[in-house]
């Protein structure tokens, strides 16, 4: 008894944690409830690239995220549609022109020395050197006249290549391209192999903006693609709002109905479940913002689906209670028979459905892998209240007392049988009490 008391006292311990994070951390919310923009972004070919691959596609998703995780936009979800197309969404973003402009840049820097074209005039052909070759950029200020500039870092293959070109231009103008524009053109005084460059902007400098702008892009890297906005959709934060409190009440009422029934049918482990219930709930809920789970509509539905699947759980073990006292099986022990051999049937569903949310999420749509994610820890946290929490509670309410009053299980007097009994000196320790 001792041990039970202590369990009791751990899982009080642990439903104030819960109630505390689901208090102070903050639910991240998807785009259908929050609102924001989904662009759809497609490849375009060129003459160097003729043909857009899966590989291509691939670089290009990988690049999108970096650009949006630059920007510091949140929980946004970038995933392939067919073959030649990206679909982004961005939730809660307050600038969405900004993104859409951000996203479709090139960021193509290049380095670039002078040379005589054939009909006498001056030009530039290319180094070599290139925004691949960066390890960083960053905005900082001209020690000189204060004007905003763009420090650059090279890699270690890249400060190589700037230390010979630096050498070989000593005197001569080196100019950097951004986007097929010249920014800046300064003249090489002495060979620099430190591997640090700066951007000027050339006459006047940078406006902050500008600057910071094309740090961000450096530093996101280069598409490796060309890719054009074909679609853009917004949704608005008052469509996530309708749909967050019909989804309230839905729960609710849903919620409502269980326990009513759990009552009205199995009495006080009625009750017991529905506490249980209520303890799983926060459970889940503190878990979804630790991780954190992004909630969409469709993970708000796996969630609602999965206290269903905790309430079965004690369903089959109530049941099978029942059946253990019908058999005149003493109080204690039909508790632990009912748990016992519940458990089997309560565990070979539950991996059932949390294998095939693995596959759901491994396979499916950004709305699937929520519904999936949310359903599955919803799965596994309910093996847990049924188990462990009701568990627990049964025996501290019933003890190892005997079974006065069967309309507390919704059984009647005359439903339970006799059987034969055996002495024992710890009722506790006998595995069956009663023997048929």
């Amino acid at each position: 008894m001792k041990n039970k008391i202590l369990l009791f006292w751990a899982i009080m311990i642990l439903v104030v944690g819960c109630i505390i994070v689901i208090m102070t951390k903050p639910t991240k919310l998807g785009l259908d409830l929050v609102g924001g923009s989904r662009l759809v972004l497609e490849a375009q070919t060129t003459n160097t690239i003729p043909k857009i691959t899966s590989d291509h596609m691939d670089s290009l998703k990988f690049a999108i995220e970096n650009r949006i995780n630059a920007i510091g936009v949140a929980e946004t979800v970038v995933q392939k549609q067919g073959d030649k197309r990206l679909i982004i969404e961005i939730p809660d973003v307050s600038d969405p022109e900004k993104a859409k402009e951000f996203l479709g840049e090139t960021a193509e820097l290049e380095f670039k020395r002078p040379v005589q074209n054939f009909d006498g005039t001056e030009g530039w052909e290319s180094t070599g050197l290139t925004g691949k070759d960066l390890r960083k950029s960053l905005v900082s200020t001209n020690s000189q006249n204060g004007e905003w500039v763009v420090s650059l870092e090279f890699n270690d293959v890249g400060t190589k290549k700037f230390a010979k070109l630096t050498q070989e231009l000593v005197g001569q103008p080196m100019a950097i391209f951004f986007n097929g524009e010249l920014q800046s053109a300064p003249v090489i005084q002495e060979p620099i192999i430190g591997g640090h460059a700066q951007i000027s902007g050339g006459q006047g400098g940078f406006e902050y903006e500008q600057a910071k702008n094309m740090v961000d892009l450096l530093n996101a890297g280069a598409l490796p693609v060309p890719a054009k906005i074909i679609e853009e959709n917004t949704v608005g934060p008052t469509l996530g709002a309708d749909s967050i409190a019909n989804s309230k009440v839905a729960g609710l009422v849903g919620l409502s109905f269980v326990m009513v029934f759990m009552i009205a049918y199995y009495r006080i482990p009625g009750i017991i479940a529905d506490i249980a219930l209520v303890i799983y709930s926060l459970i889940v809920f503190s878990v979804f913002k630790i991780i954190p789970v992004t909630l969409t509509l469709a993970g708000i539905a796996g969630f609602i689906l999965s206290i269903g699947m905790a309430v079965d759980a004690n369903i089959l073990i109530f049941e099978r209670t029942k059946e253990e006292l019908r058999m005149g099986r003493t109080l204690f022990t039909a508790i632990n028979l009912g748990f016992d051999r519940a458990f089997t049937s309560i565990f070979d569903s539950n991996m059932s459905t949390i294998i095939t949310c693995t596959i759901l999420y491994m396979l499916g749509t950004n709305v699937v892998k929520g519904f999936a994610l949310t359903l599955a820890i919803g799965t596994i946290v309910s093996m847990f209240s049924a188990i462990t929490v009701t568990k627990n509670f049964m025996h501290l309410l019933f003890g190892t007392g005997q079974l006065k009053h069967p309309g507390w299980f919704g059984l009647k007097a005359e439903e339970i049988n006799s059987a034969y009994e055996t002495d024992e000196t710890k009722r506790e320790n006998a595995k069956f009490g009663i023997l048929d």
